[in-house]
């Protein structure tokens, strides 16, 4: 099985192709906003003739589906989407956070991956990885205070948001705080790879009309709608 996945729902993007597990080629670049749409499907390109392959080879597309940047969790969906629907291939949307969270396998304690959401919130998970990651409770968003304040015991942190609230995360779990190396702070496309193909093994996938964003919450047009009611 030969599977690409996106993901572009922070100010990283990153590209993977894999076969059966094997990872054959990646590529990864800080690229936000107007930068990634022109980035990606170039790179897309480049990745694939560096393996010899071409797109229509592809049996399987996935994507990072959210939550994160509204503008990178739409590109990669909708890059997704055409892909698919033009190549009449299945999709998989897989949690941002989950990516996250596949960079400490086997890990002794939870895990929660936290992505900075702005407005003093984050996008936050837990996480069991034995070794693929497991969820312990439903991704949210919502202040970080509110959220830690839910955890007990050894955690581990990773992501931006972890590298935005360390000190408050210190302050209120105390010993209790682990924290990834910063290395490990961005989620990748080719542990999205991977999750792809057991997904896919196990039955569930998606068509291109059923792939959706994870947003967590509103969007500013839509709030601005709202308050006009």
């Amino acid at each position: 099985m030969l599977t690409i996945c996106l993901d572009t729902t922070t100010g990283s993007s990153s590209i993977a192709i894999s076969r059966d597990g094997q990872l054959l080629a990646a590529s990864l670049l800080a690229a936000p906003g107007k930068r990634q749409n022109a980035w990606l499907l170039p790179e897309l390109e480049r990745l694939l003739s560096s393996c010899s392959l071409d797109i229509a080879q592809i049996d399987l597309f996935a994507c990072a589906s959210g939550p994160g940047s509204f503008t990178g969790v739409r590109t990669g969906v909708a890059t997704v989407q055409g892909l698919a629907l033009a190549h009449d291939k299945p999709c998989i949307g897989i949690s941002s956070l989950a990516l996250l969270a596949m960079q400490l396998p086997y890990a002794q304690h939870p895990v929660c991956p936290l992505l900075d959401a702005r407005k003093d919130e984050v996008y936050a998970g837990l996480y069991r990885c034995d070794p693929l990651p497991t969820p312990m409770r439903d991704d949210s968003a919502l202040p970080p205070a509110e959220f830690l304040q839910q955890l007990s015991g050894p955690t581990i942190f990773l992501g931006d948001g972890a590298i935005r609230y360390r000190q408050l995360i210190d302050e209120l779990l105390g010993d209790d705080a682990l924290f990834a190396p910063l290395s490990h702070a961005i989620p990748s496309a080719a542990h999205g790879a991977l999750l792809a193909e057991i997904t896919f093994r196990k039955g569930t996938t998606s068509t291109p009309e059923q792939l959706l964003p994870t947003y967590l919450r509103l969007s500013e047009a839509e709030l601005a709608r709202q308050q006009k009611f």
